[in-house]
This record gives structure tokens, C-alpha cells and sequence, in this order.
């Protein structure tokens, strides 16, 4: 399948290369962490529900034709958490998401990921509307999605928790563009 966006992108630390099941291990760091989960699955996952979720993840792309992205740093190959966009079925709208493998938050990673990722999309996927769906006591996620010039647009029940639509404008709309420092206090624990 032709994919809407690339499969690659580079920023100055980190290079973000769709996710592949190759991925698998270094991501089942992430889910089955406790705190790491705590506002995605709600719970650690076993190997066989991580796998399944990267498949997800993967599938995504062949569902979309955009998705997720694993993150890798450049100078030595390490992954350290998948930023991409994300629009599964129960979702209201497409968005931004982030999550980093424990160890690697407060490095401004996801920041510097997701900034990328809003200007790909506004280049190559410029009629989506995008937002980052974030429960309301994940506040590192919040923290990021303002740092990044996302709004509060509403609250909502979502899986049995009250939920945050934070919305994005696109790029050239926030005057943040690529140029932007990347700071340690957005990221602590996304």
C-alpha cells in the first residue's frame, strides 16, 4: 500500500521510522511498566498483549496509511517510545500521540518527536484536524500538549475516565514551527 506521509523522519537527536514488529521488544519495555501504562492500557501487559499491540500499531498504517512511528535515537540505534499519528475506531478524531519507554522521559524526546510529526502532517495530511486525546490526571501529557501550542478544547467520558481534547494547530499556526528548545519539564512521564 502507498503510504499518505513518509515512513521516515529526522530530527536533530532522534530518527522516527514507521513501526515494524522488530520493534516488539524494546516497545514491551513500555507496556509492561506499571507507571508507563498507567493512562494508556490501564494496566502492564504480558509479551503476547504487547505483541498484539504493536501488530495494532502496525496495522494502523495499512488501515490509514499514516501511523505511528518508533522512536530511535540517532547516535546509537536505542529505541525510546513511538510519537505518530493515531486514529483507532473508538477514537473521536485523529491525533498526535506519545509514549516513552521508562528511563527516557525529561530528555525532551517526545517533544522534539511530536513537533515533528505536527509538520509532517500539516505538509502531507493537511485537511486532518488532529488533537491529543489525554486522561485528565496525566498531567506530563498535558503539560506537553501545551508546550507543543495544543489548547484545551473539552472534556469527555472515555473509557469510564474523564478524558481532555486537547487541539493542535497546524505548525505555521503556532509561530513554533521546527525551530524550539526542547525542555526536560513536558516529558517527564509520558
Amino acid at each position: 500500500m502507498p503510504y499518505k506521509v513518509p515512513e521516515w523522519i529526522s530530527t536533530s537527536r532522534l530518527e522516527l521510522v514507521k513501526v515494524t514488529i522488530e520493534d516488539w521488544p524494546s516497545l514491551h519495555n513500555f507496556y509492561k511498566d506499571v507507571e508507563a501504562t498507567r493512562y494508556t492500557t490501564g494496566r502492564p501487559l504480558s509479551e503476547g498483549e504487547s505483541w498484539r499491540i504493536v501488530a495494532a500499531l502496525i496495522g494502523h498504517w495499512e488501515i490509514h496509511g499514516y501511523g505511528p512511528y518508533t522512536l530511535k535515537l540517532k547516535d546509537s540505534g536505542t529505541v525510546v517510545g513511538v510519537v505518530g499519528l493515531w486514529y483507532p475506531g473508538d477514537w473521536p478524531e485523529p491525533e498526535i500521540m506519545w509514549s516513552l519507554i521508562p528511563g527516557f522521559s525529561g530528555q525532551g524526546y517526545a517533544q522534539e518527536a511530536a513537533l515533528a510529526v505536527r509538520q509532517m502532517a500539516a505538509e502531507y495530511l493537511p485537511e486532518l484536524h488532529l488533537i491529543s486525546l489525554i486522561f485528565e490526571q496525566n498531567l506530563p501529557s498535558r503539560k506537553l500538549a501545551e508546550v507543543l501550542g495544543a489548547t484545551l478544547e473539552t472534556r469527555f467520558l472515555f473509557r469510564d475516565k474523564e478524558a481532555l481534547i486537547y487541539r493542535h494547530l497546524a505548525p505555521f499556526d503556532t509561530g513554533q514551527g521546527d525551530a524550539c528548545e526542547y525542555t526536560d519539564q513536558c516529558d517527564q512521564a509520558v
